[in-house]
């Protein structure tokens, strides 16, 4: 029987962290294949080096996969493919993703974002995409090196709603295997967005004013601000029948407080380094073009967004 082949594209914080996991885990057991998609100097690390992760969890900082590749393209009958890029390539990977799958090859998105799943079916149309939301602090501490703080990264999965009824076990067993923390759900919507909902209104305001998340608690203004954001998407999420909690606003400054106060984002990060590449289009860009579709208004979104784009 062929071994499935597992494939994590991208080494960045997100795919450095969980794909060392699955990887260390495989070199134990040699069931399954893996293969690290990633370029440039990263490439040239972790084929040299293997892959390293900084992190309390492993005592053994590096692990070499089955293979490495600087192309989508070299890539060979995919099982299963970790999606781990920055959110602006995401269509320019799927493109390239969409000549190597199979028919049988499941997606696992591992990005945090509304529209994540809309966009990827958008150009795989027929595939089992996995709708997935993510919790890991973890980043690039050089190339081909990852380090993560805090808890245990984990990844709530869910069903795919176009193939409800697809047999996954696999999938789950191999995260299971590779010790990562997972909750599985038929529906993994309301985790999304109540996810989304955290990371578009204190990244969106933090981005216009340069400030914390601490900052963003406390400062009556950007509070007012982050409250009208959450509450335009609470209005589009009800319109979409996803079942956002009631008080999902007031535990959303609940969670806030409990980072340290100065705690930046990355979108507010990259506005305010002057990159061009950033999570606009994600937080607000998702919102705009949801309301529109479901007849919601989102004033605060739209000047917030108009706003930051004229920096």
């Amino acid at each position: 029987m062929n071994k499935k082949h597992i494939v994590v594209v991208g080494l960045g914080g997100v795919g450095g962290y969980f794909g060392f996991k699955i990887n260390q885990s495989n070199e134990t057991s040699g069931k399954y294949t893996v293969s690290f998609v990633a370029r440039g100097e990263t490439y040239d690390k972790v084929k040299e080096n293997g892959l390293i992760l900084l992190s309390p969890e492993h005592p053994n900082d590096r692990t070499h996969p089955n293979g490495i590749e600087q192309n989508i393209s070299d890539i060979k009958n995919p099982d299963l493919v970790l999606i781990c890029v920055k959110e602006y390539d995401l269509e320019n990977v799927c493109r390239q993703l969409k000549e190597v799958i199979t028919k049988d090859t499941i997606l696992l998105p591992m990005m945090n974002g509304a529209d994540i799943y809309d966009r990827i079916r958008k150009v795989i149309p027929n595939h089992v995409i996995l709708p997935t939301c993510i919790y890991v602090a973890s980043h690039i501490k050089e190339r081909g090196t990852v380090e993560h703080k805090g808890k245990a990264g984990k990844m709530i999965v869910g069903r795919d709603p176009e193939h409800f009824s697809t047999d996954i076990a696999w999938v789950t067993d191999l995260l299971q295997e590779s010790k990562i923390d997972f909750d599985f759900k038929d529906n993994s919507t309301t985790d999304i967005w109540t996810k989304f909902i955290f990371i578009a209104s204190f990244g969106l305001v933090t981005a216009k004013y340069n400030s914390s998340i601490g900052t963003v608690c406390t400062d009556e203004l950007q509070k007012q601000e982050a409250t009208e954001i959450m509450k335009e998407i609470k209005r589009i999420a009800g319109q979409k029948e996803i079942h956002l909690s009631e008080d999902i606003i007031e535990k959303t400054f609940e969670k806030a407080s409990t980072f340290p106060f100065e705690t930046p984002t990355s979108l507010q990060l990259d506005i305010h380094s002057g990159k061009k590449e950033n999570e606009l289009e994600l937080f607000a860009g998702a919102v705009l073009k949801y309301g529109a579709e479901v007849s919601i208004e989102t004033p605060y979104t739209q000047k917030i967004y108009s706003e930051i784009k004229g920096k």
